[in-house]
């Protein structure tokens, strides 16, 4: 098991990177593929979260492709909600838990398929206090799902606040940041994390983070969101074939 653990670690990491996200929407499905079970897989998707999304964000930062603005006061609607999240996850059932990161899979599907990419000249604002509110709601329902909640806010970033899409996932990742830190927080006053595994699967995955943000800044928009889609619907058949079959 260690040896696939930092395979799927390795491989969680690039797509951490090259898609912003904390890597949990393929990460879970595929520790329940292996045999833990949800709530075990959602505290080691944490724990990798934490270490793929700062050292992620950091690398964006440094390229100039993350620009903090108005994504802190989302991140900081993250971090209490995250915080809360982790609370949650203990009195949901794993059934409830894994209906409910369907709907969220294709929602994300769907928003993602029908918006319009943007050049970033002109983007929209939002008031601080609906940031806020928006990353709380992101923070609570993707904490509980053990998923860091970039894959609800890019498409929101790209389809309502016309970012373009590369800086919406250099957005996406540091909102993980908030999000994660604050559900392992959490989780861990409640002593429901594998630490041993999450350990591995996140030291792992900072060899895949570089080398997904690399791939990033090397493709095409166009081509970033076909990924993307294909990403949403990679992980909704991995779940559909655990649910089902």
């Amino acid at each position: 098991m260690f040896v696939e653990l930092i395979l799927v670690g390795i491989f969680i990491g690039t797509m951490s990177g090259f898609f912003g996200i904390g890597g949990g929407i393929i990460l879970v499905p595929i520790l329940l593929v292996l045999g833990f079970d949800t709530k075990d897989a959602i505290g080691i998707s944490i724990i990798q979260m934490v270490f793929s999304s700062i050292y992620g964000s950091y690398l964006n930062f440094r390229k100039g492709s993350l620009v903090i603005g108005e994504g802190i006061f989302v991140g900081f609607g993250g971090f209490v909600g995250g915080y809360i999240g982790g609370y949650v996850t203990q009195h949901i059932s794993d059934i409830v838990l894994q209906f409910l990161f369907l709907g969220l899979l294709v929602f994300a599907l769907f928003r993602l398929s029908f918006t319009t990419l943007h050049d970033g000249t002109v983007t929209k604002t939002l008031n601080k206090a609906l940031l806020f509110g928006i990353g709380l709601g992101i923070g609570i329902f993707s904490i509980t799902l053990g998923i860091g909640g970039s894959i609800i806010l890019i498409p929101l970033l790209v389809g309502l606040l016309h970012y373009p899409i590369k800086k919406a996932v250099s957005a996406g990742l540091f909102f993980v940041v908030f999000s994660s830190v604050a559900g392992m927080i959490s989780r861990l006053s409640t002593g429901t994390i594998d630490f041993s595994n999450g350990l591995i699967v996140a030291l792992a995955s900072l060899v895949g983070v570089a080398l997904g943000i690399w791939l990033k800044d090397h493709v095409t928009s166009k081509n970033h969101k076909m990924a993307l889609l294909a990403l949403y619907m990679f992980a909704l058949l991995i779940l559909i074939k655990k649910m089902w079959f």
